[in-house]
């Protein structure tokens, strides 16, 4: 089996692409390995030995380019080949979701109320296993894939452009949501993020749109559209905005029917309709009227009207302040220096929206270097590092017990229930009850470990259960950067368990 560290390295070993230029960073970032880990930190899902190794012999400013601009990288065999498995990796999410819509309706015709219940259950049960199926997808990316900001940025759109699981058939559709709306775009340009969200059935069901039409509007999607995942609160809109922007999403929607069931459209308007997969926009629903946004007639017709009010609001300054100020908060401080924010909104415009352009930025400045090992970690987080530190890349083979971990903790994956997402700040998640349970983790994770490695709960467990943490070079880089009160409850350990609990469960394990 290749293992994910001679990837690492074979990713390492080719020459410099030219549109992955090195990042201009200080050389005090790269004088020492406790250094270099703490950009791990903040970069990666959590430091490891073998990121280490493969960041000192790349040199911090040509991996950071790379991680900006990544080209596709093999996960490990073992990982790989669980997601291939995955019945999300194998069936296209239009036939899924329109058979998995055809066994809810046979069910809901069965006869026999004993028969009808078992087989709404089965349909639930499939809804269900295709959510998790995604959750375990995203946790075995988190954990091996070679590029891991974009990783990390996957996971920060996702919250951004959030959507709940318990709402509707969404738990079919958020794997592919993920996939293909978020993924390709997540160090692209944000005006193409923004779109593949619009034209995601995940969105659309989720904020209501599917069921916004002419005479019978719907501002759910339009209004968060402008206050969560473009303008921002405060950013120029007005009640008539949102009332304007849904009524341009009119008629933008869903279809779970065969995709030759084409409605009746009227004469009028049958060369608007648009049917892409699951998502359909249906001209009967739209309102044809004239409409104004942010001050301006929209001048387009049909389903092009949405496109000419994605792009005024994608390339309004508030847009820019809005989306740099939430990348500083996840990347450097809850409250981010404002000239730290005006640079990054600046680079934004500039690039016309382009994420890694923006994030250059960020990484680039002073104030970054300067936060280095003090963003509290949120509990997706907390987990992804103690297991990357604690099992370098040795492949999970069950992660569920990672997240019930996250569960435990209030942050399940896709599963915050309004559109807001999770918070990124530390008093979101710095309660004395979160800092019990993550000792509980901790412990989890140093001192029995085995449960992760075993293909089902009834395998036996490997011994030993626990990694040794205090021989990893990555620790050992971190050891003098640890306070003397976490030095002297490690020096009390009774054994290699405990002594890996300790660690996990440090101050300095909690921050990034």
């Amino acid at each position: 089996m290749v293992s994910a560290a001679m990837a690492l390295a074979a990713c390492t070993t080719g020459s410099l692409r030219s549109d992955a230029p090195p990042l201009s960073v200080s050389s005090t970032a790269t004088d020492s390995p406790a250094a270099q880990l703490q950009w791990l930190d903040r970069v990666t899902w959590g430091a490891n030995a073998s990121s280490q190794a493969e960041l000192a012999e790349t040199g911090l400013a040509r991996w950071m380019g790379r991680q900006l601009k990544p080209q596709p990288q093999p996960l490990p065999p073992a990982a790989q080949a669980q997601i291939d498995a995955m019945t999300i990796s194998r069936i296209p999410i239009d036939q899924l979701v329109i058979g998995l819509e055809a066994q809810r309706k046979a069910a809901d015709a069965l006869p026999d109320e004993e028969q009808k219940k078992a087989a709404r259950q089965a349909y639930q049960q499939a809804l269900t296993r295709l959510a998790r199926e995604a959750q375990q997808r995203f946790v075995l990316r988190a954990l091996y894939s070679p590029n891991q900001l974009q990783e990390q940025m996957t996971w920060f759109w996702m919250n951004h452009f959030n959507v709940n699981l318990r709402k509707d058939n969404i738990r079919a559709l958020v794997g592919d949501y993920e996939e293909n709306a978020i993924r390709p775009h997540a160090l692209g340009r944000f005006r193409d993020l923004l779109g593949a969200t619009l034209h995601h059935p995940a969105m659309l069901r989720y904020l209501d749109n599917a069921q916004n039409a002419a005479n019978r509007i719907n501002e759910n999607y339009a209004r968060e559209l402008m206050e969560l995942h473009t303008l921002g609160v405060g950013g120029g809109y007005s009640q008539v905005d949102v009332q304007e922007l849904a009524r341009v999403l009119t008629g933008v929607g869903v279809s779970q029917q065969p995709v030759d069931a084409v409605p009746n459209i009227r004469p009028a308007v049958r060369a608007d309709y648009v049917r892409k997969g699951l998502f359909e926009f249906n001209p009967n629903r739209h309102d044809y009227g004239p409409k104004t946004l942010l001050g301006q007639p929209i001048q387009a017709r049909g389903l092009a009207e949405a496109d000419e009010a994605l792009d005024r609001l994608a390339r309004a300054p508030a847009t820019a302040r809005f989306i740099s100020r939430k990348l500083a908060v996840y990347f450097v401080a809850d409250e981010p220096p404002p000239a730290l924010v005006d640079r990054m909104a600046s680079a934004f415009t500039r690039s016309d929206g382009d994420i890694a352009v923006t994030l250059r930025a960020l990484f680039e400045s002073p104030e970054f270097a300067a936060s280095l090992g003090r963003k509290f970690r949120d509990p997706v987080h907390y987990v992804m590092a103690g297991v990357r530190l604690a099992y370098e890349d040795r492949v999970v083979l069950d992660v569920n017990p990672m997240l019930n971990w996250i569960n435990r903790m209030g942050e399940p994956l896709y599963g915050h229930e309004t559109p807001d997402g999770y918070p990124l700040n530390e008093a979101a998640w710095a309660s004395a009850g979160q800092m019990n349970t993550r000792f509980e983790i901790a412990r989890a994770i140093g001192a029995n470990g085995a449960v992760l490695f075993r293909s089902d709960d009834k395998a036996p467990l490997e011994k030993p259960a626990f990694p040794q943490l205090a021989e990893s070079n990555a620790v050992r880089a971190k050891q003098g950067s640890l306070s003397e009160d976490t030095r002297e409850a490690l020096a009390q350990a009774k054994n290699v368990q405990e002594w890996n609990t300790f660690l996990l469960a440090s101050p300095e394990l909690m921050r990034r």
